[in-house]
């Protein structure tokens, strides 16, 4: 049972850092008014550039994020560095692969369209 929990802890430290990349469209700009570097206006006219014409940048960024911290986890947490012991550790690999996965959608959907829509809305920049 202490496994199950250690690996879902690892599973949200993997995870996490990525969802945030990925959700930058909308967090910057709540970001700058909550700074007061800019105005409920501004913040509102960048959400609509960044999230209408460059959310799959941002989503890219996050995938990429996602495997880059896979990749460090693999090497530097569970001392993966050769094919031969990817092999080995095949299924291991997978299932980490798969529930990271599963964790970054989730964490992106509920992070991007429950947490920062309500701060938004909130913040009034966004209805």
């Amino acid at each position: 049972m202490m496994n199950r929990q250690n690996s879902l802890k690892e599973i949200f430290k993997i995870s996490s850092i990525p969802v945030v990349i990925a959700s930058l469209c909308c967090l910057s700009p709540i970001i700058l008014v909550l700074l007061g570097v800019g105005s409920v206006t501004f913040a509102s006219s960048l959400t609509d550039s960044l999230y209408g014409e460059y959310k799959w940048y941002f989503r890219l960024a996050g995938v990429l994020a996602m495997a880059v911290s896979l990749l460090f986890y693999f090497r530097r947490t569970k001392g993966v560095c050769t094919i031969d012991e990817a092999i080995r550790r095949r299924n291991e690999i997978i299932n980490t692969v798969a529930l990271t996965v599963i964790a970054g959608v989730a964490g992106y959907m509920f992070f991007l369209y429950v947490v920062l829509h309500y701060i938004g809305v909130f913040l009034n920049i966004w209805k």
